[in-house]
């Protein structure tokens, strides 16, 4: 079960664009992730190689300061914003919950919700 201090520390390091370590740090072997209602990805190497991919897609990622998570025993929800510049120079903002299952101090099941349309929606960085 997770301590706000640790979830705290993921938090840090996201909002500082360290976002391997933070998987690294912060996420089991075989942890898996889910972006809305598609299939889960599933192991820690496979999460860390997509990372890598929207990372080298996009110029600039800015994680906004989170202003609203919650910890409830092994369960947390962080929303999370982030402000993307793609290699084209068009910004959007990813406005998501991050809903995570803990063992222990890392994270084992991850699913994101946001409404897709956000990616497609022109905004300046915020």
């Amino acid at each position: 079960m997770p301590t706000r201090e640790r979830v705290q520390a993921l938090i840090d390091l996201v909002e500082r664009g360290r976002y391997i370590e933070a998987l690294e740090s912060f996420y089991h072997d075989d942890a898996s992730t889910q972006e809305n209602l598609d299939p889960p990805r599933r192991g820690l190497d496979t999460l860390i190689k997509g990372e890598r991919r929207v990372m080298a897609a996009h110029r600039d990622i800015r994680t906004r300061p989170v202003q609203t998570f919650m910890v409830e025993g092994d369960r947390v929800v962080v929303n999370w914003i982030f402000d993307f510049v793609n290699r084209e120079g068009r910004a959007f903002t990813l406005d998501e919950l991050a809903f995570q299952l803990w063992r222990e101090e890392r994270i084992i099941e991850e699913r994101f919700y946001y409404d897709p349309a956000q990616r497609g929606r022109k905004t300046a960085p915020g």
